[in-house]
């Protein structure tokens, strides 16, 4: 990454201010703009999240936000209410204070006399999301968003469903903030009452998981927040981006397909990041892209960004299994809209030898198959962060306890570009069941490649509001809706559909083990493939940003990911580590340091034996000053309900502060 040490203006870093919203509540904000913007008004960008501006994303934003700042614009962060050094509670994501809050920041923004008086909005993930839910609430003085990695549907398609199957990760995503939770505003910016402040969060925060697990299907709670409600709601300019690594690259193509104002996406090879910080590479000058986007609807400036594709995709070459990348081969295409001219859905059948074959599959027996628990043990992290091991290795080991159907070597290559359905005619022996479909690059060696997949809880093939129990032995049509991908299958490699009836540790298994019978010739896959020749755009330049924060590490960040077998029982355990690093930030005398750990174990052949078990250790400290909590959430099952366990330990200066025991049960609701 080019890091530029002379920006084009002086910027100005106030590192605490107070903005008070209607009800006295003060959030806490930090604000980077240009020397002089007092004089000379700038607009601003906001970007509105929990995770402290203070600590864990300074040393992201200390190389952002002056780049940004320097080009003539008011960069602020703000910290959500009851997180940071903000008042109040955080009780939930997106919830309705927090989106009022946003709107009245935007407010406040407009009305500062170094603002021009326009507003745009940004973030990647909590950011993203909250950026368009604010939108739809239409605040004069918002003018433009762009939006990083989020969804426009809160159950669809986010870390805590997906098919109306839960996900693992939503353990793992309430695990962090729970962890977060517990954390205390500086003493050196709110003074005296930063106890009170912290004893509040400690106290009231609550159980997320629990309040999560108990909306397993897609009723009011979600609905709240989820934009594809009401796509009209959004009336300003959207910039959509994510990587096919992360969790969240559909909702980039929903929002160009269905939004009436001014949308343009780009989806990379990233994970869950920035994109110049994307990682898997290549990175991109994101920041001059950005850039232009403000310029162009925040200053009225040609910069030719709206004569460009509307939507940019990293179409990904063949690359062998592995569950880390640096970097992925690749080109960069355009497509002039979504969906695309260029795109052709084409079906291929199932036939009862296990074919994939363009055209009507092959009749004949019908198929059969349950999955033992361990397959997708190599299927990664539903959102991965590109840490080792967080996306899926070789699919060899999950394939061989799957029904796999596969072409022919290619003749030519094959471009996959969109969303693959497969429409699937089968019937089950249980009243609860789950399907996972894998689309799979096999290479001429062997090795096996996941490139997309999709989850489908089969009681609620008719929608996911009001899900119904399956009738063993009656044959049911279900569709399954993939990932969207951008891909290259290279000639001489086959495509391979895998099907499983358990996806563990990336969904939660049903409750029962599960015979799932596919009657091969009335199936079919459909690929989204991409007319030759693909001519490809040029490449984004390479990443820039500006001066890093002066952090010292005592010790650095590290991932750990590890994958066990108990050859007694048979009982596999996934575990991983994910140290933040042991940080001193050195302007600030600072000191911040956290570390999560995850375990996720199942016997082969009994779901009710599946847990889930996910800890949080945070320290902070200044001079004599040191805060110390530890986090600490597991989850079992059995036919009938989800049972949770929880802790919450809190130190100041080694004294014991807080210590709060939780335990709940959830009925399971076609789950």
């Amino acid at each position: 990454m080019k890091i530029d040490t002379d920006l084009p203006r002086r910027v100005v870093e106030r590192e605490h201010v107070e903005i008070p919203m209607p009800d006295g509540t003060l959030l806490a904000a930090r604000i980077w703009m240009p020397e002089g913007a007092e004089t000379a008004p700038v607009p601003a960008i906001l970007e509105y999240i929990p995770y402290r501006k203070n600590d864990k994303t300074l040393e992201r934003d200390a190389a952002r936000a002056p780049w940004l700042a320097a080009r003539d614009y008011a960069y602020v962060r703000v910290d959500l209410r009851g997180t940071g050094e903000s008042e109040g509670l955080m009780e939930d994501e997106y919830t309705e204070i927090e989106l009022a809050d946003g709107c009245d920041v935007i407010a406040w923004l407009a009305e500062q006399p170094w603002c021009d008086g326009g507003v745009g909005i940004v973030g990647i993930s909590w950011g993203g999301f909250n950026g368009l839910q604010i939108a739809a609430l239409r605040p004069p003085a918002l003018k433009a968003v762009v939006t990083i990695c989020s969804t426009d549907d809160r159950y669809a398609d986010d870390i805590h469903y997906m098919g109306g199957v839960p996900l693992c990760d939503q353990l793992s995503w309430a695990s962090v903030m729970f962890g977060i939770n517990t954390l205390p505003p500086d003493p050196e910016h709110v003074g005296e009452k930063w106890r009170e402040m912290w004893h509040q969060r400690l106290d009231d925060s609550g159980l997320w998981l629990e309040t999560w697990l108990s909306h397993q299907t897609r009723d009011d709670f979600w609905r709240h927040g989820s934009v594809c409600e009401n796509w009209d709601d959004i009336q300003v300019p959207v910039y959509a981006v994510s990587g096919w690594a992360d969790g969240y690259c559909r909702s980039v193509f929903r929002l160009l397909e269905n939004l009436k104002s001014p949308a343009k996406g780009i989806v990379g090879p990233w994970a869950h990041r920035y994109p110049h910080l994307g990682a898997p590479g290549p990175a991109i000058d994101w920041l001059s892209e950005e850039t232009r986007w403000w310029d162009h609807w925040l200053k009225g400036r040609e910069t030719g960004i709206m004569a460009e594709p509307p939507l940019r995709l990293f179409l990904q070459d063949a690359a062998e299994p592995r569950s880390h990348y640096d970097s992925r081969d690749g080109v960069w295409i355009g497509e002039p809209a979504w969906p695309s001219p260029n795109v052709e859905p084409v079906a291929f059948g199932l036939g009862s030898d296990q074919s994939l074959i363009r055209g009507p599959g092959r009749s004949g027996p019908d198929l059969s198959i349950c999955s033992p628990l361990w397959v997708g043990v190599h299927g990664g992290k539903w959102c991965s962060y590109a840490h080792p091991g967080d996306q899926p290795s070789d699919q060899r080991r999950d394939d061989a306890g799957s029904l796999p159907f596969e072409t022919a070597p290619l003749e030519a290559d094959l471009h996959i570009v969109g969303d693959a359905r497969l429409r699937l005619h089968c019937r089950v022996d249980q009243p609860v069941a789950q399907i996972a479909a894998r689309l799979v690059d096999v290479s001429p060696g062997g090795a096996s490649t996941r490139i997309s997949y999709g989850l489908l809880n089969l009681c609620h093939r008719d929608g996911h509001a009001a899900p119904a129990d399956l009738v063993p032995g009656e044959i049911y049509i279900m569709e399954i809706s993939f990932k969207h991908i951008a891909q290259t299958l290279r000639a001489g490699h086959r495509l391979r559909l895998s099907l499983s009836t358990s996806y563990f540790p990336i969904a939660w298994p049903a409750p029962d083990p599960v015979t799932l019978t596919i009657l091969p010739g009335a199936s079919e896959l459909v690929l989204p493939l991409r007319a030759d020749p693909v001519l490809p755009l040029p490449d984004f330049p390479p990443p820039r940003a500006g001066t890093p924060l002066d952090v010292s590490f005592r010790q650095p960040p590290r991932s750990e990911w590890r994958l066990s077998e108990d050859l007694d029982t048979g009982r596999v355990t996934v575990e991983t580590r994910d140290h933040e690093g042991a940080a001193i930030i050195e302007p600030h005398r600072f000191f911040h340091s956290a570390e999560g750990n995850e375990r996720y174990s199942v016997l082969p052949s009994d779901p009710r034996s599946a847990e889930g078990e996910a800890t949080w250790m945070h320290e902070m400290a200044r001079d004599d000053w040191r805060v110390r909590t530890e986090t600490w959430t597991r989850l079992t099952c059995d036919g009938e309900s989800y049972h949770i366990s929880a802790k919450l330990r809190a130190w100041c200066n080694d004294e014991l502060e807080r210590e709060h025991d939780f335990t709940a049960s959830i009925p399971r609701r076609f789950s």
